[in-house]
């Protein structure tokens, strides 16, 4: 239950996949703070779980934890008026980047790990989403997929320059590399999205091991036929990235507005 209005369904998966000796991904379903999230850790065997798993246990201390008495201020970059729940996503992402560095100083053979991380904190009829990386967030309403992050990608640059299409970058060989992540430098800034949410409205957040692997019109039918059962969703949904190669870890978490 999110406040006392909103309920949330919620379901999530993680793999391993096919190729992948291990799972470096995190997540977190947490509908009694109102806090979802995936995390996907590069830097190779246990440093990528690492990173993945700073920021989870990070985002889950802080929202979990966080006054809510924050009041509202100017999003530095932009001149937007953060809320609350922007301001608390925005802080706890910068924590998780600091402990990151701090492992790595702590810990020679942690150097070069990161991760990136899609969040979203849910209240009574909104959705606040934070993204670092290529990492996503879609949204189901209506039998309409809309994906809401922007991939912090190299063929993401290419698409915007015009350089490559979307159907072209799907399967390019450089498609995995990511242009921000945490971990990969000291001062990083999430993206910051809000988005009023409707009864009905099917939340997808997943490491690009599914999306990599599994075209959006895939996800859409997968998500209109199973949505009103987001553990069964998660479920199709791995099955399909593998069955279509598994070349990477696959993590998915489906949220429902009752």
């Amino acid at each position: 239950m999110i406040g006392d209005a909103q309920a949330l369904l919620c379901g999530g998966a993680s793999h391993v996949g096919r190729r992948r000796e291990a799972n470096e991904d995190s997540l977190i379903v947490a509908p009694e703070i109102g806090l979802l999230a995936v995390a996907d850790g590069m830097g190779g065997h246990a440093a990528g779980e690492v990173a993945s798993r700073i920021v989870t246990d990070t985002l889950r201390e802080f929202i979990g934890g966080a006054s809510s008495g924050l009041i509202d201020e100017p999003d530095a970059s932009t001149g937007r008026s953060l809320s609350n729940d922007a301001r608390r996503l925005s802080a706890a992402i910068r924590l998780a980047n600091d402990r990151i560095f701090q492992s790595i100083a702590a810990r020679e053979e942690l150097r070069g790990m990161g991760t990136t991380v899609v969040a979203a904190l849910l209240s009574p009829g909104k959705l606040t989403l934070a993204n670092v990386g290529d990492s996503r967030a879609y949204l189901l309403r209506g039998g309409a997929l809309r994906q809401m992050s922007a991939d912090h990608s190299w063929v993401q640059e290419q698409i915007d320059l015009g350089l490559l299409s979307a159907a072209e970058a799907h399967r390019h060989p450089f498609r995995n590399i990511v242009t921000r992540a945490l971990g990969s430098r000291q001062d990083i800034d999430a993206d910051l999205r809000e988005e009023g949410l409707l009864p009905g409205d099917i939340l997808l957040l997943c490491s690009d091991g599914l999306n990599s692997m599994v075209d959006d019109d895939a996800i859409r039918r997968i998500l209109s036929a199973c949505g009103d059962n987001p553990t069964a969703a998660c479920d199709q949904l791995v099955d399909c990235a593998n069955a279509a190669g598994g070349e990477d870890n696959i993590t998915v978490i489906v949220a429902r507005v009752a």
